[in-house]
């Protein structure tokens, strides 16, 4: 089809006029050929899969790009807490301690990552077979998951129950864990609850219980599939030998301590400064403070006070031999009783006053 002439038109009538005959072109497929039903273009199998997100062996492994990249984009927008990075720090340092105590061996103890993930999701992923913990937070009133993998399994096993060092522990496939096995497990399990109690210590007091363990992920659910968690995955070495430890924690067991969590941390001192509070208490020590002696107490009308003059005398309801209250600022410190030494006027405290409820709060 020959292309109409373009002189005498305007820009707009031109460029509309161009992409009509662009319209009009048909498309060629693969084989040059042009499909049928006219201007319509058929995708091919590569462009399908692109458009999809998949490779070309199908396995959506590749790049995050269109359809997936849309559905997949929600999952890991969650929200950052600063504070719980201090936290696992303070985990990773009381672990390596008391595993070195635990196991009478060399233990290393590092943290790999903390993520965000969705709950059902790390449950189909964890490497089997694993022993999972599962544990409560009294306080909070949630679960939270600990999963140990087969290799610190046998680790753990081959180092409690005198195994050679410098050999890398014997991994057993093909058949269930043993009672002592799970017992094993299990001690080094309430050691590391222990710690991650006392890690969260200082930001809020909480008692993380031990419950079950579980070999079968399915048992293990303490959350639906969709919720959001946190992960820390830890790594423990003991020479030659060691393996995974992964701390699944969800955001809805975070949820009392959220605030706590949100806020920045600044400075190396986690809780309460001893420093800073001797250093204020001896600052206290050293303040002045202006104390008034009140002998009396009368309450008059606004007309009576206006009609004071130069000389108008007030009565008071007080003798020589009553006692004098000596306030600082509104709160009533001791009583005493007036009286002159040396050309001055003085006041010899005789008792303190007893604090009211109020005062001591």
């Amino acid at each position: 089809m020959a292309d109409p002439p373009l002189d005498g038109l305007s820009e707009d009538e031109r460029l509309a006029a161009e992409w009509a005959a662009m319209a009009e072109e048909p498309s060629s497929g693969e084989d040059g050929a042009a499909p049928a039903g006219g201007s319509t273009r058929v995708l091919n199998q590569d462009e399908i899969d692109s458009l999809l997100g998949f490779d070309k062996d199908g396995s959506g492994d590749g790049d995050s790009s269109g359809i997936m990249a849309l559905v997949n984009s929600a999952l890991v927008n969650y929200e950052r807490l600063p504070m719980l990075e201090v936290v696992f720090d303070r985990l990773v340092r009381m672990m390596s301690t008391s595993l070195r105590n635990f196991t009478s061996d060399n233990v290393e103890v590092s943290l790999d990552q903390i993520s965000s993930v969705r709950f059902g999701d790390y449950l189909n992923s964890i490497p089997l077979p694993a022993m999972l913990a599962v544990a409560k937070a009294e306080e909070w009133d949630n679960y939270c998951l600990m999963v140990v993998d087969s290799a610190l399994i046998y680790s753990i096993v081959d180092v409690l129950l005198g195994g050679r060092r410098g050999t890398a522990a014997m991994r057993i496939e093909g058949r269930p864990y043993t009672t002592i096995e799970r017992n094993l497990v299990e001690r080094m399990v309430h050691v590391v609850l222990s710690d991650l109690s006392a890690a969260f210590d200082p930001l809020s007091p909480v008692t993380i219980r031990f419950d079950r363990l579980e070999t079968n992920p399915r048992f293990a659910t303490i959350a639906r599939p969709a919720n959001a968690a946190v992960l820390a995955k830890l790594r423990i070495d003991m020479e030659d030998r060691g393996g995974r430890l992964e701390l699944l924690i969800p955001y809805a067991t975070l949820e009392p301590v959220r605030e706590l969590l949100l806020q920045m941390f600044m400075g190396e001192k986690f809780g309460r400064d001893s420093i800073w509070e001797t250093h204020l208490a001896s600052e206290l020590w050293l303040t002045d403070v202006q104390i008034s002696a009140v002998l009396d107490e009368i309450t008059l009308t606004l007309h009576d006070v206006l009609e004071w003059k130069v000389g108008t005398r007030i009565l008071l309801n007080a003798s020589p031999e009553d006692m004098v209250e000596l306030r600082c600022g509104d709160v009533s410190m001791f009583e005493g009783r007036m009286g002159r030494k040396g050309g001055h006027i003085a006041v010899r405290i005789e008792r303190e006053t007893p604090k009211s409820e109020e005062a001591r709060r």
